[in-house]
């Protein structure tokens, strides 16, 4: 049991500073799209031109504002959930849910990776560049596929070693569980 306290403790710091990169990407793009298409627009209206890459990069940047956050919102519970099962279930029959769960999304997620990794593969071998008014490799774009069905898959692993590590914490009956950090307050 103390290899699973320590394996969820490194994970956890892992995953801590993972939290901490994911968002400041995520604020970054989401400023960068804001501040592009705001040059953009105050561009064609003052000169009657623009740069279209204001326009067509913000669109490119979405992969990689939304596939790096999967596992840290998988974390605070704020991604897309049913809440049917655990309103039904208490106990240990939630907490056998929540690792059923956590199992199908750490499979579902490397099937995503590896399917990404080729994707990323396939168009660094077919040298294809995404044409804006400055070119760069498609390839790119698909990077963020793999990285965050690897984040997801650290985070879920986090949840079900944590589920482990404390199996006879109390559940507090709300149907969602408390944070990853240990028996709640």
């Amino acid at each position: 049991m103390s290899a699973l306290r320590s394996l969820h403790g490194f994970l956890r710091g892992f995953n801590d500073r993972i939290v901490k990169l994911a968002m400041a990407l995520g604020i970054f793009i989401v400023g960068f799209m804001v501040v592009a298409l705001t040059a953009s627009a105050v561009t064609r209206y003052t000169t009657g031109t623009g740069y279209d890459a204001y326009i067509e990069l913000p669109p490119v940047l979405v992969p990689w504002l939304v596939f790096p956050l999967l596992g840290p919102l998988l974390r605070q519970q704020e991604h897309i959930t049913v809440d049917v099962l655990p309103i039904f279930l208490t106990g240990k029959g939630l907490k056998v849910l929540r690792l059923m769960l956590n199992a199908i999304t750490v499979a579902a997620s490397f099937v995503f990776m590896v399917a990404g990794i080729e994707a990323v593969q396939l168009f660094m071998g077919l040298g294809q560049m995404l044409e804006l008014e400055m070119e760069f490799p498609i390839w790119y774009m698909y990077l963020a596929f793999p990285v965050g069905f690897f984040i997801l898959i650290s985070f879920a692993v986090e949840l079900i070693l944590a589920d482990l590590v404390d199996w006879n914490r109390p559940d507090h009956g709300s149907g969602k569980p408390g944070p990853a950090t240990g028996p709640a307050a």
